[in-house]
C-alpha cells in the first residue's frame, strides 16, 4: 500500500523535482505540526497568507457559521449575498473615498488579470508598463507583466504591448505616456527580495500617471493588511492608486482576491460588452465570511500596531558577518546571504530544526521572513537563534 507521500508524488501535479515533502497533520498559531508531532514555527505564513497564524477561532467560527447557511449559489455579481456585501462594505470603509467598488475573485493572479483588463477597457489604450524583477502571478496576463525572462520565455507569445521600467528609478518614468493604459507595480517588491521604493519615487510615479491619464495599479497581494506596518502599504507613501489589488492574507487562510477601483472605472466592465469580467467562484460566501472575520481580528486586536517593534527585534537579532543585509518593511523581510547555494543549505537546516523559511523567486540568495503577525517576541528570539545556528554551521 502506497504512503500518502508516495501518492502525493504519483497523483498530484508537481511544480519542481524537489518538493519539501513535509507532511503536516495540524496547525495552530504560528506552529505547524508534522505527522510525528514535531512543531515548526512558520516564518513565511504560507507565503504571506496566514497573517493571523493558523486556526484563528474567530475565523473558523465565521466559516462554520456561513457553511451552515449556504455556500456557492450563483456566479459572481448576480445574487445579493450577505458575506460579499459586508466584506466589501468593510474594505471600502477603510480605503480612500474613490476606492469604493470591490470585485472579488479567487486569487492574486486572477485579481491582476481583472485589473489589467479593467485598465485597458476604461482607458481605451493597450500599452502596459510593469517593472523589472516584478512578480504578479503565473497566469498568462500576470506572467506577461512579470519582470523575469527566465520564467517567461517558455510560454511566449504573451500579451503584446508590455514594456518594463526599473523599479525605484525616476529616470524611467518618462516612458509612461498618453498611450499607456496602466502601470502595474508592487508597492513593495516581493519576489525581487523585498525592495522598498523611495517615497519621492512613488509620488513622482503617481504624478506622472495622473499627467498622462494612465491608471496606477498597485499590487499589494503580499504587502497589504498589516504586513508592512500599515493596513495598506501605499499609506507609507502618501499616494492612492487607481486600482488596488489584494489577495493572500485577504481571506484569513481561505482563497480570495480582489481588485478595487472607483465606481466610475469599474462600471466600464458592465457594457460593450456586458459581463466584461466573469468569475464563477469569485467572492465565494465562505471565503468572504472568513475574510471579514480576519479583517476584524486584525483591527480589533491591534496587530498592526505591533509590527514595527517585532520587525525591529528581527533586525536587532539577525546580525552575523555572513549576513550582507536585512531589508524590508515591517514583517516583510529579506536576509541577504552570499549565494543561493549557501542560502538553500541554511534554509534546509532551519527547516530540519523546526523553523520554516524560504527564498525568493527573483532573489534566490536572500531568505524570506514573513511570519504571522501574532508571533511573540520569545518566538522571534527562538527562530532567530535557529537561523543564526544554521548560518554558523555553514559560514564559520
Amino acid at each position: 500500500m502506497l504512503t500518502l507521500r508516495q501518492l502525493f508524488l504519483a497523483n498530484n501535479a508537481q511544480t519542481t523535482d524537489f518538493p519539501l515533502l513535509l507532511e503536516f497533520k495540524r496547525a495552530e498559531g504560528v506552529y505547524l505540526y508534522d505527522i510525528a508531532g514535531k512543531a515548526y514555527i512558520d516564518l513565511i505564513s504560507g507565503i504571506g497568507v496566514s497573517s493571523l497564524g493558523h486556526g484563528n477561532p474567530k475565523v473558523i467560527n465565521a466559516i462554520k457559521d456561513q457553511v451552515d447557511k449556504y455556500m456557492h449559489l450563483m456566479v459572481y455579481g448576480e445574487y445579493v449575498q450577505t458575506p460579499q456585501v459586508r466584506f466589501a462594505e468593510k474594505l471600502v470603509s477603510l480605503l480612500p473615498d474613490h476606492l469604493n467598488s470591490v470585485y472579488f475573485v479567487n486569487s492574486g493572479a486572477e485579481a491582476i488579470e481583472g485589473a489589467l483588463k479593467l485598465a485597458k477597457r476604461f482607458t481605451g489604450r493597450s500599452q502596459i508598463i510593469a517593472c523589472h524583477h516584478s512578480y504578479h502571478g503565473s497566469t498568462h496576463g500576470a506572467l506577461s507583466v512579470m519582470g523575469n525572462e527566465e520564467y517567461k520565455q517558455a510560454y511566449r507569445p504573451l500579451l503584446p504591448g508590455v514594456n518594463f521600467i526599473r523599479f525605484n528609478q525616476p529616470d524611467d518614468l518618462h516612458l509612461i505616456d498618453e498611450q499607456t493604459a496602466c502601470v502595474v507595480i508592487e508597492t513593495v517588491q516581493g519576489e525581487a527580495g523585498i525592495r522598498v521604493p523611495d517615497k519621492t519615487y512613488m509620488q513622482a510615479l503617481r504624478k506622472r500617471c495622473t499627467e498622462t491619464g494612465t491608471l496606477l495599479i498597485l499590487d499589494e497581494i503580499q504587502a497589504a493588511l498589516g504586513r508592512t506596518g500599515k493596513l495598506f502599504a501605499f499609506e507609507h507613501f502618501d499616494i492612492v492608486p487607481d486600482i488596488l489589488v489584494l489577495a493572500k492574507a485577504l481571506g484569513g487562510g481561505m482563497p480570495i482576491g480582489a481588485f478595487i477601483a472607483s465606481n466610475e472605472i469599474m462600471s466600464s466592465l458592465k457594457e460593450n460588452p456586458i459581463l466584461g469580467h466573469i468569475t464563477t467562484f469569485g467572492g465565494h460566501p465562505v471565503c468572504c465570511a472568513a475574510g471579514l472575520a480576519a479583517l476584524e481580528v486584525l483591527l480589533n486586536e491591534k496587530l498592526i500596531e505591533q509590527v514595527d517593534t517585532k520587525a525591529a527585534l528581527f533586525c536587532q537579532l539577525l546580525v552575523h558577518p555572513a549576513i550582507k543585509e536585512v531589508r524590508g518593511k515591517g514583517l516583510m523581510l529579506a536576509v541577504e546571504l552570499e549565494s543561493f547555494e549557501i542560502n538553500k543549505k541554511i534554509i534546509d537546516r532551519c527547516i530540519a530544526n523546526g523553523i520554516i523559511v524560504d527564498w525568493f523567486l527573483h532573489c534566490s540568495n536572500s531568505m524570506r521572513i514573513a511570519p504571522p503577525l501574532i508571533i511573540s517576541h520569545d518566538e522571534i528570539r527562538q527562530a532567530c537563534a535557529v537561523i543564526l545556528e544554521a548560518i554558523n554551521h555553514y559560514c564559520v
